[in-house]
């Protein structure tokens, strides 16, 4: 199941030609796609829906009512999320996890690359008791190495993992960003600082034990994302409010696109304006820390 123009740019073409009495496109009809995917659940089938991130915003209310509010395993695949260069800000996918996280029966993924997106995908299809989504940026993967037979492998619901253990200040990335939070890391260490880098993988349901521990054992948390306010950041705060994990001396901060629409430019340019570069989030790091604030200009803020 698909919405497009064309299916090329998301690499659908290649699985019409190899399925194509199981390959639908329904045009530039989005909430058309998704009452046909809801329908197609209903009958026993596992529907992916694909849609740009950007344009599903059209389709929400079939979401919503068609496929959330039945608690039907229909299966969103948001391509384009995120920040997306030269397509601009039409094209610009910052609010799908805001709005697909305040779901009820959602789970929300989205994977830090192409290795983690091929098991997310076999997560959505493992999904049979309510709907899922996963999030994924335009552009080329980071060269990770892929399963067996390129075929993932089913995760834990709501389970993240650490990338990288360290002391005193923890990056929790969502997403792709999550190669920026390595970056900021490796950044952080030459200014003899040890950084734990944690990739979320969901946004719902949270790993609450992985956030427990982030926030008990660390100085400092920031929160990572290549999306709007009251996405991941917004679900993490909330989360650490009700369980009183503000109560102390945690400093949280959370990074995300700013309030505004980002213009033109690469994918690289538009990361340095919305200031969620490796960069950014190490500065971030530096500015919490007590006796650093001097170190900002070798990592060239």
């Amino acid at each position: 199941m698909r919405r497009s123009m064309s299916s090329a740019p998301r690499g659908l073409n290649l699985f019409q030609k190899r399925f194509p009495d199981r390959c639908f496109d329904v045009g530039i009809a989005e909430q058309h796609a998704v009452t046909f995917a809801a329908g197609l659940a209903t009958q026993g089938l596992k529907p992916f829906c694909t849609i740009y991130s950007t344009f599903l915003q059209r389709g929400y209310d079939q979401v919503v009512h068609d496929v959330d509010l039945q608690k039907l395993p229909v299966r969103f695949a948001m391509d384009r999320a995120g920040l997306v260069g030269a397509d601009g800000p039409t094209h610009c996918g910052a609010f799908d996890t805001t709005f697909m996280a305040c779901l009820p029966n959602m789970v929300v993924m989205a994977p830090s690359d192409e290795t983690e997106l091929m098991h997310m995908v076999a997560t959505a299809a493992a999904i049979d008791d309510r709907p899922s989504c996963f999030r994924y940026p335009r552009g080329s993967g980071i060269g990770s190495i892929l399963p067996p037979d390129s075929k993932g492998t089913p995760l834990e619901i709501g389970r993240g993992r650490v990338l990288r253990e360290g002391r005193r200040v923890a990056i929790l990335g969502y997403g792709t960003i999550v190669q920026s939070c390595m970056q900021a890391a490796k950044l952080l260490r030459v200014l003899g600082i040890s950084a734990t880098v944690a990739d979320a993988r969901f946004c719902k349901p949270l790993d609450g034990e992985l956030i427990r521990m982030l926030a008990q054992e660390h100085e400092v948390l920031i929160t990572v994302e290549e999306g709007s306010i009251g996405g991941f950041g917004s679900h993490i705060s909330n989360y650490m409010a009700l369980n009183g994990m503000l109560d102390g001396n945690l400093k949280w901060r959370p990074m995300m696109l700013p309030d505004r629409y980002i213009d033109h430019g690469s994918q690289k340019d538009q990361i340095e304006e919305a200031g969620l570069s490796s960069k950014h989030i190490a500065a971030t790091v530096l500015s919490l820390i007590g006796g650093h604030k001097d170190s900002l200009h070798l990592i060239d803020i």
